[in-house]
């Protein structure tokens, strides 16, 4: 699509420039890295040959140049998976039996390309095969893949391709356990596919518009998958009926010729007398028939941050083993109060199990898209529970009938992370748990085994690294990919009984990569702004990095409360914003978890609630000049910061509420105002919406055009025309402000972009342009162009 461009056009001295749509691909750059590094002195030029060295440390670059480093299993069986990874040349499957760790390809990459090149018309090479996933049929004998649109079935031993005609695989939806259903959203109400007969068939009839079942509509998202669950046994679906026909609607306009096009959706922001409710029900299949569930409407939410679903699963909901019982949680609106209840199908009849509270919010799991961590044990008449009572995520054990305590199964100043299996025959648990261990990082990631009575706590990974594992269907076997934000992935397949290693069966190869000058993240602990709590994070130096000169330090921030900056603790190429490609330019990054985020303690990711522009700043700053303390190459003369959505909001207000530290920033989409976000965000995180007898709510302290008179530094917002996530309002409120204060920014308005822009070629090269012009005092290629 060809750019469009606007005249630049002086409105208090900020510039507009409506951008088209530019893709974020880039290509590798060898010859960039291999001409000098830039000086970097004040008022230096920086030159395309300097740029082009940066992008080569983009994640799409960078990413490239690094084999084998990633593994994740498709288990076929308890004992056999197959997976893909980044080869020289392109990507290889091979397959592994677990019980021995004998590892092969998965099949013949050679006559399979030739057979596919054949049948389908193409030009396939072995290591570039025009797919990513496959299925084993017949025994293993013949594998289906999609490719050019269409279904193929291929017996590589033969080097035979056929296209299948198949039955009839209908529309896409969630499958039934047993294969034979998928059920799925038409006009409001939900249907379901049989594969054996070929018919679609409603199993609800009175969905209307706002009003209709297994909706996935939830303001910040929507999309067309069908929220539900199926029983074991394929009979009965849980599901619900969303009601928001008096929710308040969102706008928006698409550019288009010759009018713009308006789009309207409900979306329920903070303090809204009416908001969405889910009327839950059980669908049986055969009598195609509908359940009530005995129990008033429920909030949409669930018990750990965000959405409805995990995968295609709904979140929060539990089947008994028969499909005769099927637990679920309910969530205040305040995010305080979570209720565990059991119901019977087939009646509808819903009893209360019990119900925990938090002063603040209260969670099932600290992972933002974690599965919540309950579970109901039917067969012995119990349930395992999540609790932060004593300021940390642990595991108790209550009486399914009673709903009293039995004991607690976990305990101590460190995090459950999540529930992988549970044995109810054993009365044991596998979890992954962080901070357990003196002496490694507080946040990576370990694999235990512990009794039901809280015995027998058993480590099952080892060393101080993270271990980003999964399990086998069976729990017989996990395979670890074991690594630390310096040290690069080696994956090796494990006995789930006691931990020992089966075989190693693979190790990165990050050499090519190296030859750029890729410097690995460097980790480091400093002090919050309490000069007590310890807060960790990620340095990272140019690859021409030189200890007699000075740098600017630029921060690159998500605040929490949902994640930190830092993300994965694992081995990673990129960095959120692109951080490595933004040093390279010659500038230090940062990236540091305030108080505030998560994975810590509870007091930790509390620590400015009623307060969300608060976004752990001051332990920013803290971090920030303890590191100029330690490093005199750190020039806190030039401080930087910039990020998207959270980050956007955080950038806004660092450059708004700390004008003395902060002097550059680039903040784009930022919830800038979160009375205008979505109002179980604001609820949760920043707390009830409430007014005062002045008439003052509680939430104006957090509203950035109130602040906006504040502005000293140089601030480039942006956000995208349909965003109907963080909508445009939030920005376009502070715009407002900043004019009306008499207050130069800068502006850049994406014209028919949603919510994620930030890795957008153009989005990422005028930020580098920013802090290039406005710390390093250089002047810039003149428009350049990242993968041109």
């Amino acid at each position: 699509m060809m750019s469009r461009w606007c005249t630049l056009v002086p409105v208090f001295f900020f510039t507009l420039l409506l951008v088209g749509a530019e893709g974020a691909q880039g290509k590798a750059f060898q010859e960039a890295h291999q001409e000098a590094g830039p000086a970097h002195e004040v008022n230096s030029a920086l030159t395309a040959a300097d740029y082009r060295r940066a992008e080569g440390f983009l994640t799409w670059n960078a990413s490239s140049r690094v084999f084998r480093a990633d593994v994740s299993p498709n288990w076929i069986d308890d004992s056999t998976f197959w997976y893909r990874t980044r080869v020289p040349g392109g990507f290889a499957f091979y397959q592994v039996n677990a019980s021995s760790g004998e590892r092969v390809r998965a099949f013949d990459h050679e006559r399979l390309s030739a057979a596919l090149s054949a049948a389908v018309g193409g030009n396939y090479e072995a290591l570039q095969l025009p797919f990513n996933s496959f299925e084993w049929i017949e025994r293993g004998r013949v594998l289906r893949v999609q490719v050019a649109g269409s279904h193929w079935s291929c017996t590589p031993a033969e080097g035979r391709c056929q296209e299948l005609d198949g039955p009839d695989t209908g529309p896409s939806g969630v499958t039934s356990p047993d294969g034979r259903y998928t059920a799925f959203r038409r006009d409001d109400n939900l249907w379901v596919h049989d594969l054996e007969s070929g018919e679609s068939f409603a199993v609800t009839t009175d969905g209307a518009e706002r009003h209709g079942y297994a909706a996935d509509s939830q303001g910040w998202r929507r999309t067309n998958q069908a929220i539900l669950l199926w029983s074991p046994d394929s009979r009965r679906i849980a599901t619900y009926r969303l009601d928001e026909r008096e929710v308040e609607e969102m706008h928006l306009l698409r550019t288009a010729e010759p009018r713009p096009e308006l789009e309207s959706w409900p979306y329920a922001l903070v303090g809204d007398s009416i908001v969405p409710m889910l009327e839950r029900v059980v669908v049986d299949v055969e009598a195609r028939s509908v359940v009530a569930l005995d129990t008033p409407p429920d909030h949409q939410r669930t018990s750990s941050c965000c959405g409805l679903a995990r995968g295609q699963q709904w979140a929060d909901v539990e089947w008994s083993a028969d499909g005769e019982q099927l637990a679920f949680v309910s969530v205040s609106r305040d995010y305080r109060t979570v209720t565990l209840r059991v119901a019977a199908p087939s009646t509808g009849a819903v009893r209360t199990v019990l119900e925990e509270s938090h002063p603040q919010f209260f969670e099932t799991n600290i992972a933002s898209g974690g599965i919540p961590n309950w579970r109901v044990l039917h067969d012995r008449g119990e349930v395992i529970w999540f609790s932060q009572r004593d300021g940390w995520g642990h595991l108790f054990r209550y009486d399914l009938e009673s709903g009293e305590l039995l004991n607690r199964i976990t305990g101590g100043d460190w995090n459950v992370l999540d529930i992988l299996e549970v044995d109810e025959a054993a009365g044991t648990i596998l979890f992954t748990g962080i901070g357990r261990e003196a002496g490694v990082d507080p946040y990576h990631r370990n694999l235990y085994r512990v009794s039901l009575d809280g015995s027998g706590m058993q480590r099952l990974t080892s060393g101080e690294m993270d271990h980003d594992l999964s399990l086998s269907p069976g729990a017989d076997y996990f395979v670890a990919r074991t690594s630390t934000v310096e040290v690069p992935p080696v994956t090796s397949v494990r006995r789930a009984r006691d931990g020992a290693e089966i075989a190693v069966i693979e190790e990165a190869d990050i050499s090519e990569l190296e030859s750029l000058g890729w410097r690995a993240p460097e980790p480091f602990t400093a002090r919050a702004r309490d000069g007590v709590t310890p807060i960790h994070g990620l340095l990272i130096r140019p690859s021409h990095f030189d200890p007699e000169k000075r740098y600017p330090i630029v921060n690159a921030i998500y605040p929490g409360p949902q994640t930190g900056s830092v993300g994965t603790r694992s081995f990673s190429v990129s960095r959120r914003g692109q951080a490595h490609a933004l040093a390279e330019l010659g500038f230090i990054v940062v990236l540091v978890d305030a108080l505030g985020a998560p994975m810590g303690s509870k007091r930790t990711h509390t620590a400015y609630y009623g307060d969300m522009a608060d976004n752990g700043l001051p332990d920013q700053i803290a971090a920030m000049r303890e590191l100029a303390a330690r490093y005199d190459w750190i020039d806190l003369d030039r401080v930087g910061i910039y990020g998207h959505s959270g980050g956007g909001f955080a950038t806004a207000a660092a450059l708004l509420r700390h004008p003395d530290f902060f002097h550059v920033g680039v903040a784009s989409a930022g919830n800038h105002d979160n009375r205008g976000y979505t109002f179980y965000w604001g609820e949760k995180y920043h707390g009830p919406y409430e007014v005062d007898e002045d008439g003052t709510d509680s939430f104006e302290n957090q509203a950035l055009h109130l602040m906006a008179d504040r502005l000293e530094g140089k601030l480039l917002l942006s956000y995208g025309t349909m965003d109907s996530n963080v909508h445009p309002n939030m920005t376009l409120l502070l715009i407002d402000a900043l004019i009306d204060a008499n207050k130069d920014f800068d502006l850049i308005v994406m014209p028919n972009r949603g919510h994620g822009y930030a890795n957008e070629a153009y989005s990422v090269r005028r930020t580098w342009d920013y802090f290039v012009e406005h710390l390093l005092g250089a002047d810039t290629p003149h428009e350049y162009r990242i993968g041109g």
